[in-house]
Order: C-alpha cells, then structure tokens, then sequence
C-alpha cells in the first residue's frame, strides 16, 4: 500500500512539471503570437516597411503601388532612404 502511494505520488508530480512546458508551447503556438518588435505579424505576411510606417503585405503594398511583387521591391521601396 505504501509503494502504491509512493508511486501516485511520484506520477502526480510528474505530470505536473510537464505542464507549464506544455501550456507554454500551446501559448506560443496561438495564431498572432509570432509578432517582432514592431508588431507585424510574420505568420499572417506582415513585414514593417519605414516608408509608410506600418506592417504591409508585400504583396498587397506592391500591387497597390505598383511595384514588381519581389522581396527585393518591397525591400528597396519601403527603404527609409527613399
């Protein structure tokens, strides 16, 4: 009987270490939860462009403007040097 209680014991206290661990990566796992410093949320396409001052879709910004839809168009159009 005291082994039984023993063991219970040791289980309960297991799984409970695994916990925070496991509440946490479900936490970081949430949709939205990738944002960068600036609060553009990378996971949705978001990158920050200085030129507008906001989170942009390239994409979107480039077919807004009228741009080449490339990493290196966006990159060179929301340059704060243009």
């Amino acid at each position: 009987m005291r082994l039984l209680a023993i063991v219970i014991f040791a289980m309960v206290a297991l799984i409970g270490c695994g916990s925070d661990s496991q509440t946490e990566a479900i936490d970081s796992a949430k949709p939205g939860s990738d944002r960068d410093e600036r609060g553009c949320i990378g996971s949705a396409g978001y990158q920050w462009c200085e030129r507008t001052d906001q989170c942009e879709r390239p994409w979107e910004l480039a077919e807004k403007e009228g741009f080449e839809k490339s990493q290196e168009q966006f990159n060179s159009y929301c340059s704060s040097e243009s």
